[in-house]
């Protein structure tokens, strides 16, 4: 297959999976999903390797090929059905990450594709709104669904658990409508194509191999270590250690997670999944935008963890944080040991966090009807060798967006009184780190907060002789004055009229300071 059609065939890929993401925001009911898209869709070919992803987020990245496996080990699939899973110990995530994995098959039921799409639902039970809170154990966390048909008994399931049962079965609904539209597509591109789709489909794979291993083939060979740190685990556990040894030899690359930590009591663990998802996204950061995201370029790189370590979780441990906290440090410690190998690519760390907002209680404007509400917050991420770094964004392995204001107070009963840049909260040097932010919600009804944030400590990594991007705070004021300092781990009850300000980190920046010209922003 000759690059033009290569090319032809690639887009035509994404779009289908793009064409899936449309669906599932426009018929989803809640705003993480319909405003912040929260979620992922792929195809995968009948061997559960991926063909293509569209660009939603970074973390499901290396994660749903695994639950794709496992939903094909687990149940026999045909035409028409559609196998749900969130577990964390079958390719899944955390349990608020819910998947759904459907066939393509021909007229004598032989597999040909699959699609699958992943979406984070707002709350899925658990001790506290949100699905987020610290935990000790998995089980602790909400539903949690092995590889199961869809059905009407498993809807209703997954919506008694909630605390939102309505939103939870529009949101469920929708990701069926998605895989339908997926399935749909490629049943058009088969009909009208035949075997070349499907000669497409390795062709892209075996291009992605290549393209890969020409990228790591272009890089010195050698070893190069990095350690960064959690800032606990909620339960005393103190620093939490994740240590990587990137080796580069020839045309393949190996990463070596074995010194990181053992498993903590805390729900900042994460499944092989997450870590495997983590470390793929820092490779394909090295290529060019001209690598296909697919299963190819993935055979290139060797993912080596402990099991029953924090970064290789066992079952009945907690995960529901690590998903989105220690999928950031991995990224930074990843990015952290390729910094000695190429100090001229790779940036500075980013936030570092995806500063993690859950609120959950009753709207005194609807007659005490529940809601349950999950966020990340942007922060700044980290200037590189020639460029400053972005102020306001969602870094590394989130790649949602903000929920608009307008939305999140019409939804729920909450005021934002304050979104700003927080100035110079980038590291300084000879170019700077982004900004986080500051967002200040004052609320109207009486809620439950979860709030769980990394970085609070210390501030991501400068390089070069860059200065470290500032440390996020947090606090809360009382109606009555009354000012509450927040750690980066906090399960609180809230009042009308109390007010919660959420400072996100800032950026680290690169080379010695010169100056303060030229800063962004």
């Amino acid at each position: 297959m000759n690059a033009i059609e290569l090319e032809v065939f690639r887009h035509l890929f994404a779009s289908i999976a793009e064409e899936m993401g449309v669906v599932l925001m426009r018929s989803s009911f809640s705003p993480n999903i319909k405003e912040r898209r929260d979620f992922s869709c792929a195809l995968f070919d009948a061997d559960g390797e991926m063909v293509a992803q569209a660009a939603h987020i970074p973390v499901h990245l290396g994660s749903t090929p695994m639950s794709v496996d496992a939903a094909r080990e687990a149940v026999p699939m045909s035409d028409g059905d559609h196998v749900v899973l969130n577990d964390p110990y079958a390719g899944g995530t955390h349990l608020p990450d819910i998947t759904f994995v459907s066939p393509l098959c021909d007229d004598e039921g032989q597999v040909l594709f699959y699609v699958a799409n992943r979406a984070h639902h707002a709350d899925v039970g658990g001790g506290t709104p949100g699905s987020l809170g610290l935990s000790k154990s998995v089980d602790d966390e909400g539903i949690r669904i092995e590889p199961t048909l869809w059905s009407d008994e498993l809807e209703e399931r997954i919506a008694s658990a909630s605390r939102t049962p309505e939103e939870r079965r529009g949101d469920l609904k929708a990701q069926v409508a998605a895989n339908r539209r997926g399935i749909a597509r490629l049943a058009e591109e088969l009909d009208r194509r035949g075997e070349k789709l499907l000669e497409a489909a390795r062709s892209l794979q075996d291009h992605s191999q290549r393209f890969m291993a020409a990228t790591l083939d272009e890089m010195a060979d050698g070893s190069w270590e990095f350690e960064d740190i959690l800032e606990g685990d909620g339960f005393g556990s103190g620093q939490i250690s994740i240590r990587a040894e990137v080796t580069i030899d020839g045309d393949r690359a190996t990463v070596d997670f074995s010194k990181s930590a053992d498993e903590v009591v805390g729900p900042f663990n994460v499944p092989r999944a997450v870590t495997l998802s983590a470390t793929l996204y820092v490779f394909r950061c090295l290529a060019s935008a001209d690598l296909p995201t697919n299963g190819g370029y993935m055979r290139c790189i060797d993912v080596i963890t402990r099991s029953g370590s924090v970064v290789d979780a066992r079952y009945p441990a907690p995960v529901a944080l690590g998903n989105v906290e220690t999928s950031q440090r991995i990224t930074d410690v990843v990015l952290g040991a390729l910094a000695k190998a190429l100090p001229h690519r790779i940036p500075a760390a980013s936030a570092g966090t995806m500063n993690n907002l859950a609120i959950g209680g009753g709207d005194t404007r609807r007659k005490g009807q529940p809601f349950a509400y999950y966020e990340t917050i942007a922060g700044g991420s980290g200037a590189g060798p020639d460029y400053h770094g972005a102020s306001a964004v969602h870094t590394h392995m989130t790649n949602t967006l903000n929920t608009p204001v307008e939305a999140l107070e019409h939804a729920y009963p909450l005021r934002i009184e304050r979104y700003a840049l927080r100035r110079k909260s980038g590291g300084a040097g000879t170019y700077r780190g982004g900004d986080g932010v500051i967002r200040t919600y004052r609320f109207l009804a009486p809620a439950t907060v979860t709030l769980m944030t990394e970085r609070r400590i210390r501030g991501p990594y400068g390089l070069a002789g860059g200065e470290d991007g500032k440390a996020g705070e947090d606090r809360l004021t009382r109606a009555d004055g009354e000012i509450v300092e927040l750690g980066s781990r906090e399960v609180i009850d809230v009042e009308i009229d109390d007010r919660l300000v959420v400072e996100t980190p800032g950026g680290g920046g690169f080379g010695i300071k010169k100056s303060d010209e030229g800063r962004p922003g």
